[in-house]
């Protein structure tokens, strides 16, 4: 190592020491332990241009372990991504580019939001299946415009998380040889030694997984660290896993290597002592001339390398101008129209599933949307996901746009953030309603970084009938509803499904989910577009004439309709409303919601095969909430609805109770 490699490597773990004493909070052992392999990542062997930090074709980076957060944002700065050094002494502190762990759309140069451990790898296998895809579409002989890798850097505690075994095992199944996990291996978590609870031979398992693995024997010996990379680069027939062992705290002679160094500022005299240990100027967040200026050739490269790319890809449009045309409409934000599919379920004397028509709609989409691609956790057949002709993908056929999870819905999450996050591909992924549990903190992700990912999640209700409780979603409404940013439709019928889709094929920054039916449901006369405004008349007179309203979702939805009817023969003004998606319909207008649920109108009733959580924000003290506060059973699902309430006869009965 050249004098001016190392003397940058000590700068880096002694600006992110200094960042986190500043703040008196953070995690310092990841950014001493593992600058040497981050640099010689960046320095090196990693294509990026920090002047266009949205080069299509860079590698990737993610900081898996993202408590190590300091450690990015020191590298985001030294490679003048525009990070100020003001911007790392405002590490963790309000409105700073800096917070605790890195998020993506925040601060620039930040691939996805991090700090869940394992969710930064099984991201990043998204990421290498975008590129692998991309790749078979767009590249010809001689013009490889898809050609880049995504870089993981991971520790012992996203390892142990079952998310990385998930996510691995896609990864080695898929043969996605140009993502490359970098292990900060240093044996220590928050309670002390791995031993304690993590003895398992990592790299066996990777290997059993169907990677090519590396072992760095000593974490400074960036000649080596550099040779592993290389050759993991040269494997493209698999993916490589690189173990580098590491001393967390490395520097700081009194926190090497113990569990303090992990989660707590070094202390000022720790930080004195390390500056002393790795020969670092005594002034705080100094950084030398000579680091600088050979930082900036180093970006120089980088520019250069884009350059280049960007000549190929002249080259490339003049020689496949169809193809080019393509990719500008594959990177493009068009809309897409599905209004003309409403007409095809107007015939109310049909019925079917929700999940059915969602196939259908899915089918057709696909011949309009050339770049959506998704998949199921192994329940194509039962979600109705599968898109017909258009091939699966698969080490054989990265051009397949039908994506196999396996029976692994936590990567699956992630993963699908990886193909949103990546650029050039509409994304969808589908489980069983219930089963949303599973991947409950990738969802939260990508509505934190507002991607719009769908979410396709069948079986919505006890109409899943004799599979009994344990299939029978209850509580997962209100769960997904009361996340932020998060987007819930239940269509009432075929049309509503429709709008649920179109709706989500043209979110730009709201994961959707859209949940679907298992049984049959007849098509109502009044559903269509309207549905995306998230609430609006299906039956019934007009909101400010009604003695009554009633309100509900997916399948309770046609009990409301029902039960307007019933109430008129007796005199009763009622409104039936579609509340297929509560958080559309609060983004709607003050005026168009007093439309639909006039203040004045108390008398309301609420009808939804789930937990009542939620609705009393529009039943109010007046009005009730036909719903389930417990599990429910295995028996026929029209049984399970009549014993719980959910029929016309008792919707009347409850409306004309308030009455």
């Amino acid at each position: 190592m050249n004098s001016v490699s190392e003397k940058t490597i000590n700068t880096i773990r002694v600006l992110a020491a200094e960042a986190i004493q500043k703040a008196n909070s953070g995690h310092p052992g990841l950014p001493l332990g593992s600058a040497p392999m981050a640099y010689t990542l960046w320095a090196e062997e990693m294509n990026h241009n920090p002047k266009n930090p949205k080069w299509i074709n860079r590698d990737r980076f993610v900081l898996s372990a993202g408590h190590g957060s300091a450690l990015l944002y020191t590298l985001l700065h030294l490679f003048e991504y525009g990070l100020t050094i003001e911007d790392l002494q405002g590490f963790r502190q309000e409105g700073s580019l800096t917070p605790g762990h890195p998020e993506f759309g925040h601060t620039v140069g930040v691939e996805t939001t991090t700090g869940p451990l394992g969710q930064g790898i099984a991201t990043a296998v998204g990421m290498a299946m975008a590129e692998k895809h991309l790749a078979a579409k767009f590249n010809k002989d001689g013009y490889n415009v898809v050609d880049h890798y995504s870089y993981a850097l991971v520790g012992d505690g996203c390892l142990m998380e079952g998310i990385s075994y998930e996510a691995a095992a896609i990864a080695g199944t898929l043969k996605l040889g140009k993502l490359i996990v970098l292990y900060d291996s240093n044996n220590i978590t928050i309670e002390g030694s791995t031993d304690i609870a993590f003895r398992e031979n990592v790299r066996a398992r990777f290997e059993a997984q169907g990677f090519e693995t590396f072992l760095v024997e000593d974490g400074n010996d960036t000649e080596a660290i550099a040779k592993a990379i290389k050759a993991a680069k040269a494997n493209l027939d698999k993916p490589s896993f690189i173990e580098v062992k590491t001393q967390i705290g490395y520097g700081c002679p009194k926190k090497q290597g113990k569990s303090s160094a992990h989660g707590e500022p070094l202390g000022v005299d720790n930080i004195i002592e390390m500056k002393e240990f790795l020969g670092c100027e005594k002034d705080e967040f100094f950084v030398a001339e000579d680091v600088r200026a050979h930082l900036r050739d180093i970006v120089k490269a980088g520019e250069s390398k884009e350059a280049a790319w960007n000549e190929l890809f002249e080259n490339y449009a003049k020689a496949y101008p169809e193809l080019a045309a393509e990719w500008k409409q594959w990177f493009s934000e068009e809309e897409v129209d599905l209004s003309d599919l409403y007409e095809k379920y107007s015939d109310t004397a049909s019925k079917k599933a929700t999940r059915n028509v969602s196939f259908e709609v899915i089918n057709e989409m696909a011949n309009r949307v050339p770049n959506i691609i998704g998949g199921s956790a192994d329940l194509a057949p039962s979600t109705k996901t599968y898109m017909n002709g258009k091939g699966d993908f698969s080490s054989d056929d990265y051009l397949g746009q039908n994506l196999h999870f396996g029976i692994r819905e936590h990567a699956m999450g992630a993963v699908a953030n990886g193909l949103a996050v990546h650029g050039g591909l509409k994304t969808f992924c589908s489980t069983f309603f219930v089963f949303s549990d599973y991947m409950k903190n990738p969802m939260r992700l990508a509505a934190l970084m507002k991607l719009p990912v769908t979410y396709v999640l069948t079986h919505d209700s006890i109409g899943v009938g004799e599979d009994g409780p344990t299939h029978q979603p209850i509580e997962q409404l209100a769960m997904l509803r009361s996340t932020p940013n998060m987007v819930t439709f239940r269509p009432a019928d075929a049309k509503e499904t429709v709008a649920a889709w179109e709706y989500a094929l043209n979110s730009k920054t709201e994961p959707v989910a859209i949940v679907l039916s298992r049984q049959d449901l007849p098509y109502l006369a009044k559903t269509g577009a309207d549905a995306k405004k998230g609430a609006y008349v299906v039956a019934g007179v007009e909101p400010k004439d009604a003695d009554i309203i009633l309100m509900g979702s997916g399948s309770e939805v046609q009990l409301a309709v029902k039960a307007t009817e019933e109430l008129a023969k007796e005199g009763i003004k009622a409104t039936a409303v579609s509340m297929v998606s509560m958080d559309v319909f609060e983004e709607q207008s003050k005026e168009y919601k007093e439309s639909v649920l006039p203040s004045n109108k108390t008398k309301r009733v609420a009808i939804e095969a789930a937990s009542p959580f939620g609705w009393h924000k529009y039943t109010g003290f007046e009005g009730e909430v036909i719903a389930i506060d417990h599990f429910g059973e295995s028996a026929p699902a029209g049984l399970i609805f009549e014993k719980y309430g959910f029929t016309v006869d008792n919707v009347v009965k409850v409306a004309k109770g308030i009455l």
